[in-house]
């Protein structure tokens, strides 16, 4: 229970390797918050920590080789949220970058197909903001997936 069946380290690089793998998955994955999630996105996270659980732990069912995993994954978290914090490079490669849905009135389906953003996800968000399609300025898919309209003055 107590006793590691592999070495630390190599819980630490497993727990590196597979929280860098799924990063750049989840990335190009799209841009959908936790809010957004359908029944789907769920599953498929709920799936991916479920196919990647005896990668991490490599066998090793103990408790201190477990703890170790969770405090390598904690820490390349924080390392993640400080990097982006501190360099505008680096959050558009991990967090990405606004993309312009449609602009004054028109909205860019071809973009919004690119995006794997539904027409209604648009058409709901402009309602949110209380705004007509002949009121929109700009729509902006954020990197957060949040969709945003800037109305006209």
């Amino acid at each position: 229970m107590f006793e590691m069946e592999l070495p630390w380290w190599e819980l630490v690089a497993r727990g590196a390797i597979i929280y860098a793998v799924l990063l750049v998955m989840v990335r190009v994955a799209g841009k959908r918050t936790v809010g957004q999630f359908t029944p789907f996105d769920l599953l498929v996270v709920m799936l991916l920590s479920e196919s990647v659980s005896n990668a991490l732990s490599g066998g090793d069912e103990s408790i201190p080789g477990g703890l170790l995993i969770a405090a390598t994954l904690i820490g390349l978290n924080i390392v993640i949220a400080f990097l982006t914090s501190r360099s505008r490079k680096a959050a558009e490669l991990i967090d990405g970058t606004p993309v312009l849905l449609g602009r004054d009135g028109k909205i860019f389906n071809e973009v919004v197909k690119k995006n794997r953003v539904a027409e209604g996800d648009v058409e709901q968000a402009m309602r949110e903001q209380d705004c007509d399609l002949g009121e929109m300025q700009c729509a902006f898919l954020e990197a957060d997936g949040k969709i945003t309209i800037l109305k006209k003055k």
